[in-house]
């Protein structure tokens, strides 16, 4: 478990100097009652991290049939699944803050795409519920999904430089002005950026 004891103690540095922050910009400075919770803001980001870690593909058997059965030495006070799922939302900000102080740096190489995240079976369209009013119908070159679509840049050692989530049916070149305002050189994608090119006039891009 050297890994998982690397992972949390990561989230558990940077929620040192996070949470004190957060709760004064939250609270505009005053003191404000906040319902204690069995899990700390590290261990939520942990898990949320180690969930995409481990590649499961529904984080209700993650939880219930691996963290459950096999990590209750390293996670001690785990709520039922229901209250985790509850819980898990104060970890967006955080994890979003945490991105931004990791994040590669732009080398001069960048490459751009997207990719898709199927929230149910397509049989279920009609009868979803959950991201209903939020998530998208949309097509990739292996068929239809409902979801979303995660667009990421990368530069050329792997490192993440910026992301963005949008319903899928969204344009891959919808969300690249934003992308790619921080960044400089060559962006790299496919032929489906070829006419943000054009209408950018970006004579890097490939």
């Amino acid at each position: 478990m050297e890994n998982l004891t690397e992972l949390y103690c990561l989230m558990d540095d940077f929620c040192k100097d996070f949470e004190p922050m957060h709760e004064i910009l939250l609270n505009n400075g005053s003191k404000r009652r906040r319902r204690s919770t069995q899990l700390s803001l590290a261990e939520m980001m942990t898990l949320v991290v180690l969930f995409h870690q481990l590649r499961f593909s529904q984080f209700k058997v993650f939880y219930l049939y691996h963290v459950r059965l096999y990590l209750r030495k390293e996670f001690p006070n785990l709520p039922s699944y229901s209250r985790c799922v509850e819980l898990l939302p104060r970890s967006a900000l955080a994890l979003t803050a945490l991105f931004e102080s990791i994040k590669g740096k732009c080398t001069g190489l960048s490459v751009a795409d997207s990719t898709p995240i199927a929230v149910c079976d397509n049989l279920r369209i009609r009868r979803h519920k959950v991201f209903d009013g939020i998530a998208g119908q949309g097509k990739t070159s292996t068929g239809w999904f409902f979801g979303f679509k995660l667009h990421v840049i990368i530069n050329h050692l792997g490192e993440i430089l910026s992301f963005r989530l949008t319903p899928g049916n969204t344009d891959d070149r919808k969300p690249l002005p934003e992308l790619i305002k921080d960044l400089s050189g060559c962006l790299y994608a496919d032929k489906g950026y070829t006419s943000f090119a054009q209408a950018y006039k970006i004579p890097e891009m490939a």
